[in-house]
Order: structure tokens, then C-alpha cells, then sequence
């Protein structure tokens, strides 16, 4: 036992490579190895042998394991040490290019909106995108024959057969989000809820799933001036200059008085410039909150009033740099990306009033 101790410490200590060590270990160790013969020999011995050669060997076989993994560290640190020594690198030499991701216009856009309606006291509503009739339509005093409840304007989900529920659909708007906030936290609120709407539609200024960002504002004297001036200190903040609106008179379901707003702008040669002129550019609707939709949301009409408007984050992003087919912003084309995305450090605008 200590012949074959001594010849295999021996042996691997005078190793020169992985493949002698190797060499070495599957003749002390392998399945076939002087070690391992010798175990099998144990069931020829009688107890008392077997256990004194049993301790001894299993002794011996961990004592050259030990062994076999320090040497093959040792050779380990000694190549790496050869290769430190071999190896020099230039830190003065430029690093290599690397390409850098940018901002889609949409999200940042957002986050520009998003700021400045905080800075106005606007909390940020999330809901789901799959909504129920009830939420996308009928809270929302949307008559059963209006258009928008056709299949041509509105994706709706499949039922099983015999299921005779109204369908699920894809929001049309994010106004539905508007019903949760108010079901969630009643009145006093000032809400604003951005995100991802879908609709049948699809051309150079309209497509099929979109982006929108809608506000709300809840309290016992909101009126339309209040709407005005919300209205009014974020076009400035948004744009970078002061901006007039124009308010005419629309309808739609859920606002009554409702109105479509204009911005004040100019044309120069083909270049939209907001603020300044004569010309008028409609960017978004608006309105007093129905009664009906206060209801629907849990707050008693009698008691409070508000108003809500709505618009195309979409639009503000084309509006604003420049961007001539809202197409593109949904194709992934990596050119129109580079040259219109924003860098991931860049903050987005903060009203400052």
C-alpha cells in the first residue's frame, strides 16, 4: 500500500501535461486501475482484512484524488501565468463600434406626455386590452346601433358556439380605462391613461392598432374653462411655445357639451409650425363627462361633474418631429428608427409652469 502511494504521488507530481496527468489517474483510479483491482479483491478477505484494507485504500484513493486536482490547478494557474506573460493589450487603442438602440418615437412621446400631465396633477390608469362590451360601449353611452359597435370598425373576440355573452373585444379607445379609475377610486380624481387601442382602419394617418392617451378630471367646479387651460398649458409644454386652441362644437356619446379642439399653426414651405399664424390643425376631441358615464362609473352626477378629452399619442409624435406616415411607426425598419428614435438618457420634456 505505501509502494503504490509513493509511485503515484511520485507520478503525478511529475506530470509535464493534462494528458500525463491524465495518464495517471486512470492508472491508480480508472475502472481498471491498480486502486480499483485491489478494492475488488475486498470480498476475498475475511471481515476483519476487509476492513482494515477497506479503511486503508479508501484512504489511499482520496489521498491521489486530492493530489490529481491540486496538480491539475497548479497546471492551470501555470498556463494561464505563460499566457499573461505572452498576451499584451493596447488601452490607448479605441474600442471597437457598437450599434446603440434608440427610443421608439411612441414611447417617448409618452413619457413627454406623461410628465407634463403630472406636473398637473394627473395620476397614470392602467387597463386591459381586451375588454368587455360593457366597458368598451355600453358604460360609455354608446347606443347598440352606433357604427362603432359594427364589425367593420371593431375587432371583436370569438364565443363558442351556443355562448350567447356579448363578445369580447379589442378596445377602441382607452376610455374604458376611465370607468375602472372611477369604480376604483370614486371622486375627487384627475386620471390619464395611456396606451394601446385597435380599430378597423388602416392608411397613411390611421392604423389598425394605435396608440392613444386620454385625461379625466373629477371634482364639484370643473367646467370647460378648467378643460381649456389643462388643454392649453400642455400644447405648451408639449410644443415649446404658447399655443392657442379652438374649441368647436362636435358630439360624441360620452360628453355632452362636447367639442373637437383645434391648435393654432402655419404651413412654411410644407413644414407644419405650431403656435404661430393663421391656419387651425384639429388634434383632438373633448367634452363635459355625460351623466350617464359618471353613473356607470360609480359616482353620483347630481354631486360631481368633470371633463374628458382624448388623443392620438401617434399623432403628437407626428405632429411634433416631424413624421410623415404614421405607418412606419409599426414597421421595424431599422433606418427610420435610427433616424427618428431617441437616446435611451434623453428625459423627456417637463412642463415647467
Amino acid at each position: 500500500m505505501q509502494d503504490l502511494r509513493e509511485t503515484y504521488l511520485a507520478r503525478i507530481s511529475g506530470a509535464a501535461d493534462q494528458a500525463a496527468l491524465e495518464e495517471v489517474r486512470l492508472a491508480a483510479l480508472g475502472k481498471k486501475g491498480e486502486i480499483s483491482l485491489k478494492m475488488r479483491e475486498l470480498g476475498k478477505m475475511s471481515p476483519e482484512e476487509r476492513q482494515t484494507v477497506g479503511k486503508a485504500l479508501n484512504e489511499l484513493k482520496d489521498e491521489l484524488d486530492t493530489a490529481l486536482r491540486a496538480r491539475k490547478v497548479a497546471m492551470e494557474d501555470a498556463a494561464l501565468d505563460e499566457r499573461l506573460k505572452a498576451e499584451w493589450l493596447d488601452v490607448t487603442l479605441p474600442a471597437r463600434h457598437r450599434m446603440r438602440g434608440t427610443i421608439h418615437p411612441v414611447s417617448h412621446v409618452t413619457e413627454e406626455c406623461t410628465a407634463i400631465f403630472a406636473d398637473m396633477g394627473f395620476a397614470v390608469a392602467e387597463g386591459p386590452q381586451i375588454e368587455t362590451d360593457w366597458y368598451n360601449f355600453d358604460a360609455l353611452n354608446i347606443a347598440p346601433e352606433h357604427p362603432a359597435r359594427q364589425e367593420h370598425d371593431t375587432f371583436f373576440m370569438h364565443r363558442a358556439e351556443g355562448d350567447n355573452r356579448p363578445p369580447h373585444v379589442l378596445r377602441t379607445h382607452t376610455s374604458p380605462v376611465q370607468i375602472r379609475a372611477m369604480q376604483d377610486q370614486g371622486a375627487p380624481i384627475r386620471v390619464i391613461a395611456p396606451g394601446r387601442v385597435y380599430r378597423m382602419d388602416m392608411d397613411q394617418t390611421h392604423a389598425p392598432m394605435f396608440h392613444q392617451i386620454e385625461g379625466m378630471a373629477i371634482d364639484k367646479d370643473i367646467s370647460m374653462a378648467n378643460l381649456k387651460w389643462v388643454l392649453e398649458e400642455f400644447f405648451t409644454a408639449y410644443f415649446g411655445t404658447k399655443v392657442k386652441t379652438r374649441f368647436r362644437a362636435s358630439h360624441f356619446p360620452f360628453t355632452e357639451p362636447s367639442a373637437e379642439v383645434d391648435i393654432q399653426c402655419s404651413w412654411v414651405n410644407g413644414q407644419l409650425r405650431v403656435g404661430e399664424g393663421d391656419g387651425w390643425l384639429e388634434v383632438l376631441g373633448s367634452g363635459m363627462m355625460h351623466p350617464k358615464v359618471l353613473r356607470a362609473g360609480g359616482i353620483d352626477p347630481d354631486q360631481w361633474q368633470g371633463f374628458a378629452f382624448g388623443m392620438g399619442i401617434d399623432r403628437m409624435a407626428m405632429l411634433k418631429y416631424g413624421i410623415p406616415d404614421l405607418r412606419a411607426f409599426f414597421e421595424s425598419d431599422l433606418r427610420w428608427l435610427r433616424h427618428y428614435g431617441f437616446g435611451a438618457l434623453e428625459a423627456p420634456t417637463v412642463h415647467a409652469g
